[in-house]
Parts: structure tokens; sequence; C-alpha cells
């Protein structure tokens, strides 16, 4: 059964998500879920005249620099170009990730996305793109870089959005647009994600081929609930697979 992106209606929302909540359970880390959840949506969902209606499919989630593996701290560094002056510094950090070429179907292989630091708000405004995707996802810059307690009580489990772009081509929010929206054909840009109850923010973010609608980008805000769920589930300790994880791997990780 696939999914047509571009008339997304209520029916589609409800089989969907009971899909992908049976595709993100069942796995051994968040990394295993999250690979599973992009590989469903890459595969699923199509398009008028294409198979596949998203070039790229990612899932990002916010992790403190201290905890990152030392080449994730490594990658951070380079990126930050010099020491965070906190072990709790946030990296917006990719989990996962399945696409048309081959280097997009590992997180390992990322060029610039592996580990973004998010180290205070005015750093964090002057990369467009992450900014209002946090923004659209209802929660303030400063929340999810330094969540304090009070502020995940209050807000997790509650705040669910969708971050869309319908108009990729010259959009300011979406960067590197002749290496990547025109060589790609990317038309739109969906998101979706929210803040789980350990204080991190997760998005799943779909870089389409085709038109996608606000009215399609709306039904996602009732996904982002059930990747919540099947993220939920996992503590510190098992976030990240043992093994790098591709399409292939991610069905035997059970």
């Amino acid at each position: 059964m696939t999914y047509d992106l571009t008339r997304f209606d209520l029916g589609d929302m409800l089989k969907c998500s009971l899909r992908l909540r049976e595709a993100a359970s069942g796995l051994p880390s968040l990394e295993a879920s999250a690979q599973r959840v992009c590989k469903f949506l890459y595969d699923e969902l199509e398009g008028p005249g294409v198979q596949r209606a998203c070039a790229l499919v990612r899932c990002y989630k916010t992790h403190a620099f201290g905890s990152l593996a030392p080449d994730l701290q490594r990658f951070a560094l380079g990126v930050l170009g010099t020491s965070p002056s906190r072990a709790d510094m946030k990296c917006l950090t990719l989990m996962a990730t399945v696409g048309s070429t081959g280097s997009w179907n590992s997180r390992y292989l990322s060029r610039g996305h592996r580990a973004i630091p998010l180290p205070s708000p005015e750093i964090v405004e002057k990369a467009p793109m992450i900014a209002q995707l946090i923004k659209d996802l209802g929660l303030d810059i400063s929340q999810v870089i330094d969540p304090s307690p009070d502020i995940v009580k209050e807000l997790a489990g509650k705040r669910h959005g969708v971050f869309h772009v319908e108009h990729a081509l010259g959009s300011p929010y979406i960067p590197a647009q002749e290496e990547f929206v025109v060589r790609h054909g990317v038309k739109s840009v969906l998101g979706f994600g929210g803040m789980l109850a350990t204080g991190d923010l997760f998005a799943v973010i779909l870089f389409a081929t085709v038109q996608v609608p606000a009215s399609t980008a709306e039904r996602f805000r009732s996904l982002a609930l059930d990747v919540k769920s099947a993220f939920s589930r996992f503590t510190d300790a098992t976030v990240f697979s043992r093994t790098s994880l591709t399409p292939d791997s991610e069905a035997r990780a059970q």
C-alpha cells in the first residue's frame, strides 16, 4: 500500500499511522527505529507519475555533546570550530537517513549534518532551516538548547508540529539551493516532530520531489505522535545502535 503525498487525505493518514507504528516498533535502539521510520516513508510515499515522492528522508534528535560517541564529538567540534563551553551543549544529531543516492543511506556518510552544535539561540538563528524548524514545531530555540526540568514537564508530550516549505526553490529556509534543491529536483520540504520526555527534540524531514500542499502537511502532525510513541520507550543507553545501520542491515537488527 502506498500513499500519494500530493493528496494525503484523512483515510491515508489513519492507515499510514497504523503502519508507521508497526514499522517503528520491536527494534533494539532509537537509531534502528528511526531508520525504519525513514525507510517506510521513503518507500511508501508516492506522487503523480513517480514511484517515490521523496529524494531524501532524514530523522534528527538533539543529544548532549558529552554523551555523543567520540566520532560524533569530533564532527561537532569541526563544525563548531572550538571546544563547547558546556558538556551538555545540545547537538542536532542525525539518527537515520534514506535517499536516492548511496551516501544518503548511512548517517556515517553525511558530510555536514552528522552532529550540528546548537550552542546559543543567536548562533542557531544563523541556520535558518534549523531555527524555523524549531519554531514551527511549537518550541522556542532556548527551550531546545537548554530545556529546564519545568519546561520538559510542561511541554513533553504536548508540543508537536509541522515544518512546511511548499516551494523549496528560492526559499531562504532551504540551503544548498543549486547543489541540492535544483540538482535533485526538490520541490517541497515537510518536517514533523516534537519534544520527548527526555527534553530532546526529534524531527523527521521529507525532501519531496512533488509539490506538497498545506493540507497534506497538517496530516503529518498526527504522525508526529506515532513517532514520539515509538521513540519514548528508549533510554539513553539504547539511543544508538552498536553497529552502523543501512536500509538492509536494519531489518536484521530486530
